[in-house]
């Protein structure tokens, strides 16, 4: 009789054991799937490059504004060339820069719809059509830097990776009628700003290489670098750059991005 309860204690004391083991491997399991399921949802969670791209666009500029720069094209003697622009810019697609000087330029307009661009000339008194990769200005800035539209517009994300303090944004020309195939875009991560933009032909080679600079309070919410400078190793030597003096959020009508407007253009001023 004492054997049998002796025996009975035991199985007894074997089965709770089982038991406690089998409910620690459920409990390791739950936790094991919730923890796979956190690194899931932190890797979903991370950053989105077509966001960052839309908020380096709205960083940048309102959709609809008005500004002032100065552009500065500096020859390998050292000498230099500037030019004064008014520039108007509404919604996704249209755009005009206005010549205030030099005094041989001014009245010059240029108009952009979409990827079609015009060059308006008073002497002449009907606009001209023009391409994104010639320049109007000469120096190292083309058509399409003076008229850029958002990069979202016509770029879209290829990669991004996430490097500390900086992002960087790999961009695909939306079409072939862009004036670069692709772009490295590199982002500072506290401003959501571009730093520096590699820009590139189809074949890969590296046409130019944009860089901003100049943090600047321009008031209403618009704090963005004041300076833009190029450089590009097709034309060694050369140096563009870019100092905005005034960005200010306003609305326009339709009627003032069309080829009969360009003459009126000093209007808005």
């Amino acid at each position: 009789m004492k054997r049998i309860v002796i025996l009975m204690k035991r199985m007894t004391s074997l089965i709770i054991g089982v038991a406690i083991l089998v409910v620690f491997t459920l409990v390791s399991g739950v936790w094991s799937t919730a923890a796979c399921s956190t690194d899931t949802l932190s890797v979903a969670e991370g950053p989105d490059g077509e966001e960052i791209l839309l908020q380096v666009d709205r960083n940048l500029n309102p959709e609809s504004y008005e500004m002032y720069r100065k552009l500065i094209n500096v020859e390998p003697d050292g000498s230099k060339k500037e030019f004064v622009l008014y520039t108007i810019k509404k919604g996704q697609d249209r755009m005009i820069a206005l010549f205030l000087s030099p005094a041989s330029e001014k009245g010059r307009s240029t108009l952009r719809l979409d990827e079609n661009m015009w060059l308006y000339l008073p002497n002449v008194g009907r606009p001209i059509r023009i391409t994104s990769l010639q320049s109007v200005v000469g120096g190292v800035f083309n058509n399409s830097d003076l008229l850029r539209l958002d990069y979202s517009t016509e770029y879209l994300v290829e990669s991004l990776e996430d490097n500390e303090g900086e992002y960087l944004l790999r961009l695909k020309a939306r079409t072939g009628t862009v004036a670069y195939d692709h772009l490295e875009m590199v982002v500072n991560k506290e401003h959501i700003l571009p730093t520096e933009i590699r820009c590139y032909a189809s074949s890969g080679i590296l046409i130019k290489t944009l860089r901003y600079s100049d943090m600047k309070d321009f008031g209403n919410g618009v704090v963005r670098p004041g300076m833009l400078e190029t450089d590009s190793p097709l034309q060694k030597g050369y140096r563009s750059v870019m100092i905005f003096a005034k960005i200010k959020a306003r609305e326009f009508t339709d009627e003032v991005f069309t080829l009969s407007y360009l003459p009126k253009v000093e209007e808005l001023r």
